[in-house]
């Protein structure tokens, strides 16, 4: 669908797409496997949560030390979750000495948010 976009007297046409990903066409069978790991994995309220302080840090990266505080869990737990989210592919750590570093993986996070943006 086309869409004109009036400002500064110049006149644009925009093209936007009427339906999302996921009902423009089935899913076959690989895809729907992958995108529900992928849905599974933020399925839950605290990785959800940590998915999210990831992403809106500034500089793109969060150390664990900054994660782990923020919630009433002890360590271990936050880093089976931030495992569960690393297996999906949402997101990537790289060691500093004591410390990992996590960061979103665009990709995935796009591909995951995609599904269901016209």
């Amino acid at each position: 669908m086309g869409v004109e976009v009036r400002g500064g007297g110049a006149v644009e046409t925009v093209t936007i797409e009427c339906c999302p990903p996921i009902i423009r066409r089935p899913l076959d069978e690989t895809e729907a496997a992958e995108l529900a790991a992928l849905l599974k994995a933020v399925a839950d309220p605290v990785r959800l949560r940590l998915l999210s302080m990831i992403g809106s840090t500034a500089g793109g990266e969060t150390c664990v030390c900054d994660l782990t505080g923020a919630f009433d869990l002890t360590a271990p737990t936050i880093s089976h979750h931030l495992k569960i989210l690393r297996q999906a592919g949402l997101i990537d750590g790289e060691r500093r000495g004591t410390w990992v570093y996590y960061r979103l993986v665009p990709e995935t996070v796009h591909r995951l948010g995609a599904l269901f943006t016209p």
